[in-house]
């Protein structure tokens, strides 16, 4: 498997690679912060589930904390400028929906986009990254299941109510996802994660979780092909 192989081959302190990393290194410091204030905002949202949300909202607080650590690690100072451009018309699709109460497109959002995005990301970069940030992503990865399960339950206990909603989140918002994978292709690819294989897992994390909420495999196929096409 190639992406395996990479490892061997990386310079973790060229100039090149340091260059990428100052911007994917970025990404998921702002990715985790993003995810920390919106389960801040879901706790206030969906107050019967006050406690397990602010509870999920510390563990990306300190996610966050372990991928800073990583970027010192490497003597790279993350470009968060850059970081909170690339989020910047997922996290307005937050505030609107939460301005609106929508709790069902925030969720989908957090607990789907953002969670399944995370989790590909990280499976992806586990076997090309460097001893101490492997460390720290095998971590994370373990605790982003259980945010996405979250979403994947609330979601499926509410879905006929839901699904509308779901379904009109997700057009608005699926398509982001590639746009975010296109601006960030070479620096991925620089790091030895190639975007075939973002693209893949991330398509098996959201496809499973539409499933499980409760959405036919043909509603997936539908849902999960907008935007696909700018992939």
């Amino acid at each position: 498997m190639p992406q395996l192989e990479a490892s061997t081959e990386i310079d973790f302190y060229s100039a090149h690679y340091q260059d990428a990393y100052s911007r994917i290194n970025a990404i998921v410091i702002e990715g985790e912060q993003e995810a920390f204030e919106n389960y801040q905002s879901l706790a206030v949202m969906l107050p019967d589930s006050k406690d397990q949300l602010l509870g999920l909202a510390k563990m990306e607080s300190r996610h966050r904390k372990g991928f800073e650590a990583c970027g010192r690690n490497l003597k790279v100072t993350p470009d968060m400028e850059f970081a909170q451009q690339f989020f910047s018309r997922l996290h307005q699709n937050f505030q609107a929906a939460s301005a609106e109460n929508k709790v069902v497109t925030c969720l989908l959002i957090q607990s789907l986009i953002i969670e399944c995005f995370a989790i590909a990301a990280y499976n992806i970069y586990i076997p090309v990254a460097d001893d101490f940030a492997r460390k720290i992503t095998e971590g994370v990865v373990k605790d982003e299941y259980s945010h996405l399960n979250f979403g994947e339950e609330w979601l499926k206990a509410n879905f006929e109510a839901a699904k509308a909603e779901l379904e009109t989140a997700n057009r608005q918002n699926l398509p982001l996802v590639w746009q975010m994978l296109n601006q960030v292709e070479d620096d991925a690819h620089t790091l030895g994660m190639e975007k075939d294989a973002l693209v893949e897992d991330f398509m098996i994390q959201y496809g499973e979780a539409l499933s499980n909420i409760g959405f036919t495999t043909r509603d997936i196929m539908r849902m999960s092909a907008y935007g696909l096409s700018a992939a």
